[in-house]
């Protein structure tokens, strides 16, 4: 969904109480995960078809790049009432357990998910449980489920409401989760689509807008018919030290940290100022939250602009620090082939592939990301340990055991000498 994160900011997040965040300390992660690399798909752009059967022909081409875990965008019917476009939003849901006839039929879904399976990888689905389509079925046959207006009516999702700054997502309308109906028929709603697919999780909108006590209940619920992997889109602490989840977004870095420097707003300084708080034993925190580390998504692509758009010459290597820092990467679909546009949100853009010029890059990162313990995400990697260096070079190492990995990046638009060797403008070494 195109996210409100003034809701959903860092900097809330590290103002929350911890809540027990030593309670999950030793939460562990499914073994499958802990040095994955995360690939979105955005199956209506993703090819000139845009059906999960175009995607399953490309498979073995993602399987050559290295990525480990793949997120679909929601497959589900997008409604019609008050729809934004001619196509509509991904995250305006008329049906939580169909398929979209854009993309295809359940049984292509399914058939996408054993191939990705036989292949190797693990598959999660964008879930969206904060809010549906005004013509859903549950807006007539179970009002209660929904947030209602003081006519008891229900009504666009909405912020700051009699405020200056009230904003209005037009096309969806809110769930009420005071209502146990609801939360129970949520759960089963993603119970089907592991039971018919065999999904191995799910990544979840807005997570911070639908009440932690529900998440925790779910994850419950579905680890009881198949251990889940499950991503929040917030950063909040307590999603974390709840044991809901195990990936939270770190909007911190790409927003405050990687955006600054490449407008040359600031410098390497920030990234160093940036990671001293993440090592804080203060920073809210537990151990094992894995973070996601990116320079795009869905929104950051559609919303903000291309990796170009946004961090000039330096994208590729902020690219080669979310690889390197602690968390797991994401790869957004188009990236290996350098994404030069704005993906259309509400119509049909295809992705135009050219050449793969990336390609090599990217799938170096992946061989590096899995042949390193050191690089694993959550307690099972190792911290980050600056190292000295020029003040526009950010070095450090990450070692575990008797695996080490040394990165420097040199984050500006002139050359920089570090341990003997000269790193070219935005230029990195690993060794």
């Amino acid at each position: 969904m195109p996210t409100r994160r003034t809701v959903l900011t860092a900097a809330s997040a590290l103002a929350l109480p911890t809540m027990n965040a030593t309670a999950a300390a030793d939460m562990p992660h499914l073994p499958w995960s802990r040095q994955a690399v995360i690939y979105q798909i955005n199956i209506r752009q993703f090819s000139p078809e845009g059906t999960f059967k175009a995607v399953q022909a490309d498979l073995t081409r993602l399987k050559k790049l290295g990525v480990d875990i793949l997120w679909l965008m929601p497959v589900q019917p997008i409604g019609k009432l008050n729809r934004k476009g001619s196509l509509g939003s991904y995250y305006s849901i008329s049906d939580y357990t169909a398929v979209n006839p854009e993309f295809g039929t359940l049984a292509d879904a399914k058939a996408f998910v054993a191939e990705a399976h036989r292949l190797g990888f693990k598959v999660i689905l964008d879930w969206v449980a904060n809010h549906t389509a005004w013509d859903h079925p549950w807006a007539t046959a179970h009002k209660d489920w929904f947030k209602l207006n003081a006519k008891g009516e229900v009504y666009a999702v909405t912020f700051n409401e009699g405020q200056p700054t009230e904003e209005h997502w037009d096309d969806v309308i809110a769930l009420n989760y005071q209502s146990e109906g609801l939360r129970a028929a949520m759960i089963d709603a993603m119970k089907f689509w592991v039971r018919e697919t065999g999904l191995d999780g799910f990544r979840c909108d807005v997570a911070s807008l639908v009440p932690t006590d529900f998440w925790v209940r779910a994850r419950k619920a579905l680890d009881a018919v198949k251990p889940m992997f499950m991503l929040a889109e917030s950063d909040a602490v307590d999603l974390h030290a709840s044991g809901a989840f195990d990936m939270t977004y770190s909007w911190d870095l790409t927003d405050q940290v990687f955006k600054k420097i490449g407008k040359g707003e600031s410098g390497a300084l920030l990234l160093k100022e940036w990671l001293a708080r993440q090592q804080s034993p203060t920073n809210g925190y537990p151990a094992h939250a894995y973070r996601m580390r990116f320079t795009s998504n869905h929104d950051f692509n559609s919303w903000h602009g291309t990796d170009a758009d946004l961090y000039g010459d330096a994208y590729l290597a902020f690219a080669v620090l979310t690889f390197t820092l602690p968390g797991m990467p994401l790869i957004y679909n188009g990236q290996e082939s350098r994404l030069v546009k704005k993906l259309a949100f509400f119509e049909k853009d295809a992705i135009d592939w050219k050449r793969y010029e990336l390609t090599e890059f990217y799938a170096g990162l992946t061989a590096l990301k899995h042949a390193h313990p050191a690089l694993a995400a959550g307690q099972y990697g190792a911290p980050v340990k600056l190292l000295d260096g020029p003040p526009d070079v950010v070095a450090f190492e990450r070692k575990l055991g008797s695996d080490a990995v040394r990165v420097a990046v040199n984050l500006s638009k002139a050359p920089q000498v570090f341990a003997g060797k000269t790193l070219p403008a935005w230029g990195w070494s690993i060794a």
